[in-house]
Order: structure tokens, then C-alpha cells, then sequence
């Protein structure tokens, strides 16, 4: 966040302009349909409200909290500003509820854990955990957070406070007004991430520090002692921290150690970089010394994994849930929804991440959207098989949908969609493949990047696999793209201008088939 404290980037900023235009397509496709009334005509024209992703109400929403499960439904908490469009002394963040059984619609909820009711302030991320077996002297299933307040933003003074409910987690009070984790004199020390470590009968957390992630240990979430720290450096300040295993299909297990994590000016990406290795409890033992990244988009951060959970609370051990804040502490004001809708606040899909090896052996996490979502469809627009070479513009239009489809080739420099193209062809956002690259570009469209230095983000593709799936999320200001089965994941803001409601695809240097080409929209 290079010096500046959350609470000042809360400020307003301005907005951002239109980029470089790119190559307008000309052929035209006429596709067929089955369902539905289209899911676009559900908003008023004028919102810019994302149809299918989740948004705060109103003011301002950023980091998620990791969701708890209590008796069939999840609890996903959030920060949210109630003063953001007025600022002043009473800026800052409280925490705000939302429930769900599916993970696509949510009902709000109100705040759960106010802001300034004790001397300390607003409250900051942390994360949540039912204690099942009273630990903390609560009562049994009391649910326990544990987040970072700063009452001194000119001292080293972030430390880790404890609130805790007794009504299944609507309402939280806190537990006196002294911290149970103090800051030891570390001027970043935040984001505690804790889990429950049943072989040891322990709670452990996993908290942030500058570079360094702690580990610490508890009998009780109340008196916590420090055990070791893993370091990285070159990624700058490491934030919201986590700390999980999953089994791939064949039953290797791994554990995962997560950060949020800023790489850009490295040429990496600033979302959710992650290890695979070992942990006993104490010392996590990464299997390699970099990092991968669950996406490499701009705009996918403070991202939350959590167990996704049977219709009886069974744990599946091969599948986790995951939710990033889709904005960027590099812009974080920069958006229309203010004035369109009065809210700045816009989340990624949930998704579901899995655990995989390569042809190497080494192991990663591909991500799908979650599958509930299917539930939502309202119309389905299947082209089948569509040959390409050049450029084709399709007869759909939308601003908020779903396309997947499988591009093949013999020969070709490149290929990809074009997603809310102008009428003109003059406006666009690109994703596909060049080279040696996948790809997603926002300059032909606009979006939140003053600067210019960050319009097309980038991952590694091998072109003689001569195929590439893609599914492609639009709303009205994000774009998440799946290559692959979800190996890797690119997810941005963009802005495109409403009456840019267009659709094409492309191809560079030869032609390509899309194949199974089919377009889904959804109503909540």
C-alpha cells in the first residue's frame, strides 16, 4: 500500500478514461437459443450493478472475511464503510453479514461487528471460527473473530482483538478492550487467519507480519504464543494470509500457504500467491522456493478460501471455496457503480479450487466457477462450431454473461473473444492466446488504470497444444477468464459504456475453430 493507511484510501478518487482503441471486427454470425427471458433486462439501464457477482448495499465493501458454516448456511462477513461517501473522522470499517446456502445468492444481513465502539476504533480483516468445544469459555459453538485494529495509526499499534457471539454469529461484542495478540513493535502486523489443529488439540494463526507470515499457537483464542515464521521477500507487504490442505483426486494431500500479495512492479501479478508444501503444526515447508498464483489478473485480491461443506456439514477434502475483493489498492475509488448506484464494492465469483499435479509431478490449484451457479441459468445461446479466420462478430449482445469454448488450430499467431464491443468496433476487451502467452486486455475499454502500465495481464501457454478452453465470466464492470479446466485464472475491472453490448471472435496469423461455443446468462 506504499505508506498510505486503508482507512486514507478510502478517500474519493477520480475515475478513469477510455484506452486505446483496437481492430474492429466484420464478419457476422447469427446464433440459435433455448430458454429463458435474458437476464439482462432485469436492471435498469443506467446501473452499473454486477447481475450475477456479489456487491455491497450501499458504501463501500473490501477485503472478505473467510465464511463460517452454522446449521445449513454459510456466513460470509465483509468490511464495509457506512461513512464512505462522506469520509471524515468516522471513515473505516466495520464488519457487515451476508448468508447464504448456495454460495451465489445472498441475503444481507446487516452489521455483525461494529466499528468504533471501543477506544480502538474500526476494525480491520481477521476471520472467524466456530469454537465447537468452548475453548474460549463462551460457550459451546460460540463463534469467535479475531481481526486488526490499529488505535494509533502515527505508532507501530496494529494488534489482534477478539469479538465473539452468542447468537450464531449475527451480533458480536467485544472481549475487553486490550488485545490478545499486542504488536511486538512490527509496523505491518495484521490479517490473523486461524484454524483449528485437532491432531495437537490447538488453535493455530497464521498471521501477517511485513514479509513474514507468523505462526502462533493457542489452547483458548484468548493468550496466543509466537512458533516460527515463513518469509518472502520481493512481493511486497504480505496480507491476508492462509492456511489450508487439500487432497487431490488420487488422495495426495498437501497443505497451502496463501498471501495477498503486490508483485507487479517484479512482473508478477498483485492477487493471491500461494505454496504447496508441508506443515507440522509448527513450520510450513514449501515443495518450491517461488510462489505460483491462483490468478494473474489485476483485480482479484484479499482473497478467502474455506471448506465447501455437505448438505449434513461433511468436509469435502478435495474441493475449497474461494472469494476475492475485485479491486485494487492502486485505484481502489475508480468506478461508475458511485455514481450509478451509490456503492463501490464488487466481488469475484465464489469458486471452487481443486488440487492438481502436473506432467512434472510438481502440484498447483486450478479454480472453476462454483457450480450452484448453474442453477441460475435463464437463457442459453448455443452457436456449436464456429470457423474463424480473422474475425467474426456475433449477433449476440449482453452485459453480463458466461461464454465457454474450445479454440483449435493447426497454425495461428493468436485468437480469442472480443467481450463488450462498441457498435463501431472501436471499444473492447480482449482475452485469448498469442504465442506463448494467455491473455487478458482492458485498454480497448474503460477501466480503472490511469497509468496505463497495467492493461494486459498475462500467463504461460504452450502453443503446440494447437487447443485452448476458455469460459469467460462478464458482468457489468469485471471480466473473470478460465483457461484450461481453471489452471489459470485472470480476473479484472473493466468499465465498458452500456450500449457496448457486442460480441466477436478472432484469430491472428491463420484460421480456428470455436468449438461447442455456448453463451449462458443467469437471474439471481
Amino acid at each position: 500500500m506504499r505508506g498510505l493507511t486503508r482507512r486514507k484510501l478510502f478517500r474519493a478518487g477520480a475515475l478513469g478514461a477510455v484506452g486505446a482503441a483496437l481492430p474492429s471486427a466484420t464478419a457476422r454470425a447469427v446464433p440459435g437459443e433455448r430458454g429463458g427471458a435474458p437476464a439482462n433486462r432485469a436492471r435498469e439501464a443506467a446501473s452499473y450493478r454486477a447481475e450475477y457477482h456479489f456487491t455491497v448495499p450501499d458504501q463501500w465493501k473490501n477485503d472478505p472475511q473467510r465464511p463460517v458454516w452454522i446449521d445449513g448456511e454459510y456466513l460470509y462477513y465483509y468490511l464495509y464503510n457506512a461513512d464512505y461517501l462522506t469520509g471524515g473522522t468516522t471513515s473505516g470499517t466495520a464488519w457487515r453479514l451476508a448468508t447464504s446456502t448456495d454460495l451465489v445468492r445472498f441475503r444481507d444481513q446487516g452489521v455483525a461487528v461494529p466499528k468504533d465502539t471501543t477506544p480502538n476504533g474500526d476494525v480491520w480483516s481477521g476471520c472467524a471460527v466456530v469454537d465447537t468445544d468452548d475453548t474460549a469459555g463462551f460457550g459451546a459453538g460460540a463463534v469467535v473473530v479475531l481481526a486488526t485494529m490499529e488505535p494509533d495509526e502515527t505508532t507501530d499499534s496494529q494488534a489482534q482483538y477478539l469479538y465473539y457471539s452468542t447468537d450464531g454469529g449475527r451480533t458480536f461484542q467485544p472481549h475487553g478492550t486490550d488485545p490478545v495478540l499486542p504488536n511486538p513493535g512490527v509496523k505491518d502486523f495484521r490479517d490473523p487467519k486461524v484454524i483449528r489443529d485437532e491432531e495437537r488439540g490447538r488453535w493455530v494463526m497464521a498471521l501477517t507480519e511485513n514479509t513474514k507470515v507468523g505462526i502462533y499457537h493457542s489452547d483458548d483464542l484468548k493468550q496466543w504464543s509466537y512458533a516460527g515464521g515463513f518469509v518472502k521477500e520481493g512481493i511486497g507487504v504480505l496480507e491476508c494470509p492462509d492456511l489450508f490442505t487439500l487432497r487431490t483426486s488420487d488422495g495426495d494431500t498437501r497443505w497451502v500457504l496463501a498471501v495477498s500479495a503486490n508483485g507487479k512492479e517484479a512482473g508478477l501479478p498483485n492477487t493471491y500467491a500461494y505454496w504447496t508444501g508441508d506443515f507440522d503444526g509448527t513450520t510450513f515447508t514449501p515443495d518450491a522456493d517461488e510462489p505460483q498464483w491462483l490468478d494473474h489478473g489485476f483485480d482479484w485480491y484479499g482473497a478467502v478460501t474455506w471448506e465447501k461443506r455437505g448438505a449434513d456439514g461433511s468436509v469435502d477434502p478435495e474441493v475449497r471455496y474461494a472469494i476475492a475483493w475485485m479491486n485494487n489498492w492502486d485505484y481502489p475509488d475508480t468506478t461508475p457503480t458511485i455514481d450509478a448506484d451509490g456503492f463501490n464494492g464488487t466481488d469475484s465469483v465464489v469458486r471452487e479450487v481443486t488440487l492438481h499435479r502436473d506432467g512434472s509431478g510438481a502440484y498447483f490449484l486450478a479454480s472453476r466457477p462454483v457450480a450452484a451457479l448453474d442453477r441460475y441459468v435463464s437463457r442459453t445461446v448455443d452457436l456449436g462450431d464456429l470457423a474463424v479466420d480473422g474475425s467474426l462478430v456475433l449477433e449476440y449482445t449482453g452485459t453480463a454473461y458466461e461464454l465457454t469454448t474450445e479454440i483449435t488450430w493447426d497454425e495461428l499467431a493468436g485468437a480469442g473473444i472480443q467481450l463488450r464491443r462498441s457498435a463501431d468496433g472501436s471499444r473492447h476487451i480482449d482475452a485469448g492466446v498469442h504465442g506463448d502467452y494467455a491473455f487478458v486486455n482492458r485498454r480497448g475499454s474503460a477501466n480503472p488504470d490511469t497509468s496505463g502500465r497495467w492493461q494486459e495481464s498475462r500467463s504461460p501457454f504452450d502453443p503446440a497444444a494447437g487447443r485452448v478452453r476458455l469460459r469467460v465470466l462478464v458482468d457489468r464492470t469485471t471480466v473473470e477468464v478460465f483457461f484450461d479446466d481453471g489452471r489459470h485464472t485472470h480476473s479484472m475491472e473493466a468499465f465498458p459504456y452500456l450500449v457496448d453490448t457486442g460480441l466477436a471472435l478472432f484469430t491472428t496469423g491463420g484460421p480456428a475453430v470455436f468449438r461447442s461455443t455456448v453463451i449462458r446468462e443467469f437471474t439471481l
